[in-house]
């Protein structure tokens, strides 16, 4: 089974070890680096977890706050129960089966009778 994958944005915290303690002391520091975020953008950059975060936010935060990825960003595995996977008629595929278990088999040539 494929392991789900998960992240932890730890922004906050890392913010907070730096002794930035407000979200809007991020607005001057982005700014200087040519990021024009708002109050409420950067409020939920630091909050909430983000979906989708602009690569040059990311080298940003990572140059201000002196970190490496690895401390804002922390993937985490889901815990997952192991669902079987079934067929359109419901039977339920084991390793043996499914895409891999195919075979190419001979062809035959049958010719008419005339």
């Amino acid at each position: 089974m494929i392991e789900k994958l998960d992240y932890c944005w730890n922004l906050r915290e890392v913010m907070a070890m730096r002794g930035l303690f407000t979200t809007i002391s991020l607005q001057p520091l982005l700014a200087e680096r040519g990021i024009e975020l708002s109050s409420s953008q950067i409020h939920r950059l630091v909050t909430e977890r983000p979906e989708r975060l602009s690569l040059r936010v990311l080298m940003a935060l990572l140059v201000i706050l002196d970190c490496s990825m690895e401390d804002l960003i922390e993937p985490v595995a889901l815990p997952g129960a192991n669902r079987r996977r079934k067929t359109a008629s419901g039977e339920k595929l084991g390793k043996e089966s499914g895409v891999g278990s195919f075979r190419p088999r001979r062809a035959r040539i049958v010719r008419p009778e005339s």
